[in-house]
């Protein structure tokens, strides 16, 4: 019987390897939008692409295209390009420091250089079996020097395109455990490509190869690698084993991923050798949870529901380690209580027990599953934190040991072990009588089911029985860590259909979360940029009273509307903590760009004498165009520039004009050219200067500061003198009375 069961397994797995070598390949391509990049001051700057990896490939080819733009002197560049699977790449490309308790590991990263001259670069990226699924580019400038740079000035531009090459087996072998199956492999051309299924709680997973042949080479030596996993570009993304002489040749992990299909593949060392082999493959089911009830209540209690007092909670709490001891001496080998989740809004999850404590035993592990797999969930940060009950303390307790891991849990937890699986990196906590909490944050994490397996620690070998202890259990994700801190805020972002989130931090203050000061202003700094940026603008005053004086008053009215405005849209524009805004921040920018332009257009149509009906419509028309522009894009060149030269063609027309009609240059007076418009030019030609050449983040709060006073200073020099018949101020001798109303041509009213 058994020798005519072997047959059976022999003929079946002959007929199968016939099968398998018939493999079917085919071809696809993906392809993104192409996207300016920007230098790199936070994960905003960071041009984020996702792709989506399908099943059996086994050849990814990026094409990773760099346009340069227009621009002068754009010399050599370097364009960085991060790799991730399952979740966007964490980056630090300026070397900043993470908060406490934060498990980084930095994404794989490769340098794209475009040359001086080289108007394009089109590098290739080549990898083999790659993970399948969910795939992340982030591509950026290298770090941003604080130059500020005004939108529609030449400058150096680069577009990057990712596109995708994939190369898929549309019909893989299956290895099924416990059924071997032959292949054959030719070297160097082929290789033997399977994919095995392991189902859930299985705790170990072998591979073996037997009765190798050999055609062409020496036959006593096979020269097979076997590799189990595929290529992540992460840390333990393949485990491999080289099968020379040992026969049969094994290979073995512990703690693989759960529900998955596992990538096999068999490759040949020696050339032109032909390797024929038998394959098969086991599992071992390690510990399963007790079935749960039928009953939700009794499967999920109430009290994740509704507000419990203490005392019910204490009442919960004894009723949860009577029925713990219960399913020990049952025989249960792991606690799998029930977890809530909970979704509360974007990138905000919140996963709960029973009461908030699990009472951690010392005979079998606790196993909590955080369902984590859709890409959705992977733009935020995980969070969990442990709390222990000192007053819950039974036996011999020394300590609670915890591993978060993704795909499999860790149920060996003693202190012997690591917390990482077979293809995954763990992340490991533990909490003792002297450091009564543990707090993990991993920003990004990995789209995939997640485990938190916890069990107490005794501090004694011979004493370790019963010994139990209450833990609170706090998991969650959110959108940013810490939520950014006081001197951060957490931005929602999106490229395509996937939504992540970044902080974008403020006065000098940088890192992942804002919590890294190495940079970061002082108080006095702040308080220094804020006076100088507000009472610069006071320095708008001697306008003001010029223009009142010389009988402008719609021109003196729009000096003090600039001046205010501007005045207080610095004083809450303040990166730090002196801020004081008295309106919204967007209708405070706009009235401070807006009195700007209308400040300089108003003033040099003025300089033109024209009549008052011509002067008004220009001044209103204007000042609606310059309103509407400003709505369509704040921070454009044209929206100073345009007004500016329009002006200016206005003044020049209406000088020339009077040159020609009174046989004279205009204005007549050299004191006038060399004492006011000189000067005020000067003084123009200078703020212009500094506000687009010279401004940085680091320099901003004193070169627009010398912006406002070179702009204010100019106004003085460049307004006209006051007209013949306008007394000074510009006003009526009798603002009462029977002249309510003065023109060159009098004309009086009855007043009643």
């Amino acid at each position: 019987m058994a020798k005519y069961l072997l047959m059976c397994l022999w003929l079946l797995s002959a007929v199968a390897g016939c099968l398998a070598d018939d493999v079917t390949y085919v071809n696809e391509f993906y392809s993104k939008t192409p996207q300016k990049l920007a230098k790199y001051s936070w994960f905003g700057n960071v041009r984020l692409y996702y792709f989506r990896v399908p099943e059996d490939a086994v050849l990814v080819r990026w094409l990773l295209t760099a346009v340069r733009g227009s621009g002068f002197h754009c010399g050599d560049q370097n364009i960085a390009v991060h790799f991730r699977a399952g979740a966007p790449p964490v980056i630090n490309p300026i070397l900043t420091a993470f908060p406490n308790s934060t498990a980084v590991s930095l994404a794989y990263n490769l340098t794209v250089n475009v040359r001086s001259g080289q108007a394009i670069n089109v590098t290739l990226f080549n990898m083999t079996n790659p993970v399948p699924g969910d795939w992340f580019l982030a591509a950026h400038l290298p770090k941003d020097d604080g130059k500020i740079e005004q939108q529609g000035l030449p400058s150096c531009s680069y577009l990057f395109q990712p596109q995708m090459f994939v190369r898929r087996a549309a019909d893989t072998p299956v290895l099924q455990a416990y059924i071997p199956l032959t292949q054959t492999v030719t070297a160097p051309l082929k290789q033997a490509q399977l994919k095995l299924f392991v189902p859930e709680f299985t705790s170990r997973l072998n591979v073996f190869i037997h009765t190798c042949s050999v055609k062409g080479g020496p036959a006593s030596d096979c020269g097979l690698t076997i590799t189990l996993g595929s290529t992540s570009l992460g840390q333990s993304s393949a485990i491999a084993v080289n099968c020379s002489t040992e026969e049969p040749c094994a290979l073995s992990v512990a703690n693989p991923p759960w529900n998955t299909w596992v990538r096999v593949t068999v490759e040949i060392s020696q050339p032109n050798v032909t390797a024929t082999f038998i394959i098969s493959a086991n599992y071992t089911v390690g510990c399963k949870p007790s079935s749960v009830p039928s009953d939700f209540n009794a499967s999920l209690p109430l009290e994740l529901f509704s507000l419990r007092s203490s005392s019910s909670n204490t009442s919960s709490n004894a009723s949860t380690a009577a029925a713990l001891r219960a399913n020990i001496s049952d025989g249960a080998c792991v606690q799998n209580p029930s977890v809530f989740r909970e979704e509360q809004d974007v990138l905000s999850i919140r996963f709960a027990v029973s009461n908030g404590n699990l009472t951690v035993a010392s005979e079998v592990p606790t196993m909590l599953a955080l369902d984590l797999d859709s890409a959705v969930d992977s733009g935020g940060a995980l969070i969990v934190q442990l709390d222990l009950n000192v007053s819950s303390l039974i036996g011999a307790f020394g300590s609670i040991r915890a591993c978060l891991t993704p795909s499999a849990p860790v149920l060996q937890l003693n202190t012997s072990h690591s917390c990482d699986a077979a293809f995954m990196k763990g992340y490991s906590l533990r909490v003792s009588s002297n450091e009564t909490k543990a707090l993990l944050r991993i920003p990004f994490p990995e789209a995939a089911l997640w485990y938190l397996s916890l069990q107490t620690i005794c501090n004694s070998s011979t004493a370790c029985r019963n010994t139990s202890a209450m833990v609170s259990v706090s998991m969650s994700v959110s959108a940013c860590v810490d939520d950014c801190g006081p001197y951060g805020e957490c931005r929602l972002l999106r490229t395509h259909s996937y939504l992540y989130a970044a902080c974008v931090c403020k006065a000098g203050w940088l890192g992942w979360s804002c919590s890294d000061g190495s940079a970061a202003l002082s108080f006095s700094r702040q308080l220094s940029a804020a006076l100088l940026l507000t009472l610069s603008n006071l320095l708008f005053i001697p306008p003001t009273c010029v223009a009142l004086y010389r009988g402008y008053h719609v021109e003196a009215a729009v000096y003090f509307f600039t001046m205010f405005f501007s005045t207080f849209y610095h004083a809450c524009d303040q990166p730090g903590v002196t801020v004081m805004c008295i309106m919204d921040y967007d209708t405070l920018q706009f009235c401070d760009f807006l009195g700007s332009v209308v400040a300089v257009w108003v003033t040099i149509v003025c300089m033109a004498r024209l009549k008052e009906p011509f002067k008004y419509v220009f001044f209103m028309t204007g000042t609606l165009i310059i309103a509407m522009a400003m709505q369509l894009d704040r921070r454009g060149l044209w929206n100073l520039l345009g007004p500016v030269l329009f002006a200016l063609v206005i003044m020049v027309t209406a000088w020339v004009y009077r040159s020609v009609t009174r046989h004279h240059c205009y204005p007549p007076n050299w004191k006038r050219w060399v004492f006011f418009l000189l000067p005020g030019m000067l003084s123009a030609l200078i703020g212009v200067c500094v506000y687009v050449f010279a401004q940085t983040d680091s320099n901003y709060y004193y070169t627009h500061s010398i912006w406002h006073i070179m702009v204010a200073t100019s106004v003085v020099f460049l307004l006209p003198p006051r007209e013949k018949h306008v007394p000074p101020w510009g006003w009526p001798h009798k603002l009462c009375g029977y002249k309510i109303c003065r023109n060159q041509k009098e004309e009086l009213y009855t007043v009643t």
